[in-house]
């Protein structure tokens, strides 16, 4: 046995690399810089989860979610690998600190890229030696890094500070549009890049079209009598998700249904995503929060009730499903006026380019801190976070504000206004671009296989079961495995309750 499948087995009981595993590894621990890109599956976290074992110093793992880094760590050390840590909200003040003060102690530091601005927590983490900085789901430095988490992209003035440890960046979705803005945002020019296939096999593709978004609920309750199997629904909308769970619930009482967005306590949502993956809920309507890092190997249908905004987001969440190989279903319901939410959804990411003038004679007038205006900026400009997020990165980047300060002899300020604004344009013409081609794909005739993966590789594999609707797909042949839930387990809690007690008379 080679010298890597002998550590693989003798830290994580398995005898073979997936795909592109090993090759990755080999260049990590030859110290190169690596992009990898591999499909939704296919156990990416191996990739730095191993070599974590094998590199002195502490491996730094950049992730977008809190969700996500927790369920990683509870895997991990429910696995023997207990130098493990995620530091979040989540941790109470005194376990912050006793983590802080021992953070030699651990191999693998979970953080999201907001943590790391905090200058304390950088001072800390610069006393150790860092061997492996690791960006997952890297993707979100070009997909939220331009908006939504400008941290994102401060993520190479990190890497400098911490001493230029190797890097690993990866994505289940990377066009080379994309692959090129991870490499350039990260600094990391000779970053050698393993990219391998996203189609995945088992995965058949469906779009149903309906007169009205309300026929779209009807035909759900009616596929998922025929087919209870774990399903996850994506939606734009919170509303949405709350409503479609309650018409599913009582509709389908059997089967166990419950609703995941980014308005909820993060308590609940965490307590929605355990069930889930424990397989005691059987449909989750959710919103785009829920989902990444989800690895759940019996997802059988993952149905888009509402479009995202982009192919690459699309990818992303179906998928989750069928992880474990077996026949599995990506299925898009389109209404007429699909294309209005995501289009809101766009134009909310950005301020609009008539306040850029006036908050910023606005910043440049008051002489206070820049936190001391954020208030009265969101209301008086109708400025959202994620908007103001994105323009205060701007304006730092471009030296108008410094230390949370306001500079306000800056030569140039039209100049950086017309930057911003021409900025803000272009953002929004790439969005809408990618959106359309989102759009075309769902309403093409021609093999949905094919049009999907087209930007990502040349070529698509053979359908391990069938093709999509266009080709060769129709549920009425689907006969996806079906898992009996036993009659204790589809009551709900009271009615559990009752049936022990009345065992026990």
């Amino acid at each position: 046995m080679n010298q890597l499948e002998t550590l693989l087995e003798k830290h994580f009981s398995l005898s073979t690399f997936r795909k592109g595993q090993k090759e990755i590894i080999q260049d990590l621990l030859a110290g190169n810089d690596v992009l990898g890109v591999l499909p939704t599956g296919s156990g990416k976290s191996l990739c730095y989860q191993l070599p974590a074992k094998l590199l002195d110093g502490v491996v730094i793992v950049v992730s977008p979610l809190i969700s996500l880094m927790i369920d990683q760590v509870k895997q991990l050390r429910a696995n023997g690998f207990k130098e493990v840590v995620a530091l979040n909200s989540f941790l109470d003040r005194s376990m912050k600190k006793k983590v802080l003060n021992n953070l030699q102690q651990y191999k693998l530091i979970y953080l999201s890229p907001e943590m790391l601005q905090n200058k304390f927590l950088i001072e800390r983490l610069s006393r150790l030696h860092v061997s492996l900085f690791v960006v997952d789901e890297a993707h979100c430095i070009s997909q939220w890094g331009h908006e939504f988490r400008p941290d994102y992209l401060k993520l190479a003035s990190t890497i400098e500070l911490l001493g230029h440890p190797t890097i690993l960046a990866l994505s289940a979705t990377a066009t080379p549009d994309v692959q090129q803005d991870i490499v350039k945002h990260l600094h990391a020019k000779k970053m050698i890049k393993h990219i391998y296939p996203m189609d995945r096999d088992n995965i058949a593709f469906a779009v149903e079209q309906f007169d009205h978004i309300d026929d779209k609920l009807n035909y759900l309750v009616d596929l998922l009598k025929n087919y209870p199997v774990p399903t996850m629904i994506y939606f734009s909308s919170r509303v949405w998700t709350e409503k479609a769970a309650e018409v599913l619930t009582s509709k389908l009482p059997h089967q166990r249904t419950a609703f995941y967005h980014g308005g909820m306590e993060q308590q609940d949502r965490i307590l929605i995503q355990q069930q889930f993956m424990a397989d005691q809920l059987d449909i989750v309507c959710c919103t785009s929060a829920f989902g990444m890092g989800i690895d759940k190997a019996n997802i059988r249908l993952v149905v888009h009730f509402h479009l995202p905004t982009q192919l690459e987001s699309f990818i992303q969440e179906l998928g989750r499903a069928g992880r474990d190989g077996k026949s599995s279903v990506s299925l898009v319901l389109l209404a007429p006026n699909d294309d209005v939410l995501p289009k809101m959804l766009i134009d909310s990411e950005l301020p609009d380019p008539s306040v850029i003038k006036p908050i910023i004679h606005h910043l440049q007038n008051q002489g206070q801190t820049v936190d001391n205006q954020v208030e009265v900026i969101m209301e008086h400009f109708n400025v959202n976070e994620t908007q103001w997020r994105f323009l205060r990165y701007q304006l730092e980047k471009q030296g108008m504000i410094v230390d949370n300060q306001v500079i306000t002899n800056v030569e140039k300020i039209e100049e950086v206004m017309k930057m911003i604004i021409d900025l803000i344009r272009r953002r929004k013409n790439y969005k809408q671009e990618k959106l359309d081609e989102l759009l075309e794909w769902s309403v093409n005739k021609q093999c949905r296989r094919k049009g999907l993966f087209s930007s990502f590789q040349t070529t698509v594999g053979q359908p391990k079961y069938a093709c999509c609707d266009v080709c060769d797909f129709r549920f009425t042949d689907w006969e996806p495995p079906i898992e009996r839930k036993s009659e204790f387990s589809s009551l709900n809690w009271e009615e559990q309750l009752k049936q022990v007690m009345m065992q026990g008379d």
